[in-house]
């Protein structure tokens, strides 16, 4: 008799503490519409970048609200690497890519292995290279001593967009 006792109490136990957690689930609220995207303010790592960075490190200027900034960093380590990552209009990711090392190896990690295509975008007034990638798609542009990427799981278009909006400038 005591074995079923312990049986049926570990039962009414388990069930007791479902219908606490139960409760607890329906009383705090929560918004499953709700962004989970977490926007950065990238305006000190710029200055900071602009000042140590051996290159004119490029920010976008003018883009609508929707474009949102999730990631920014830059590091002194092998070769001034400055990144900044985006969540475009259509929730997908484009980040700009800089940094000294100008080598495809670089433009291949930073891509996540796309390869050059051969062909060329122009945006602007510039001429950017296009890379195709399984994950990402990139548009590369190369200048004395480092190299701008922007790439991403968006459009060609929308890279293109973000690359627009560049501002290349070096110092304070």
């Amino acid at each position: 008799m005591k074995g079923k006792q312990t049986v049926l109490d570990m039962v009414r136990s388990l069930v007791v503490i479902g219908l606490v957690v139960g409760g607890i689930y329906l009383v705090i609220p929560h918004d499953e519409k709700a962004d989970p995207t977490k926007v950065v303010d990238y305006r000190i790592e710029t200055i900071t970048a602009r000042r140590a960075a051996p290159y004119p490190v490029a920010v976008p200027v003018g883009l609508p609200e929707r474009w949102r900034a999730t990631s920014v960093a830059y590091t002194r380590k092998e070769a001034s690497s400055w990144h900044l990552g985006f969540v475009d209009p259509q929730q997908q990711y484009v980040a700009v890519e800089q940094s000294a090392d100008a080598t495809d190896g670089y433009v291949g990690r930073v891509t996540r292995r796309a390869q050059a295509t051969g062909q060329t975008q122009q945006v602007g007034d510039q001429v950017w290279e296009r890379w195709d990638g399984e994950k990402y798609d990139a548009l590369v542009r190369r200048e004395q001593g480092y190299v701008t990427v922007v790439t991403g799981t968006a459009s060609f278009e929308q890279l293109g967009a973000m690359a627009a909006a560049l501002e290349f400038k070096q110092g304070a």
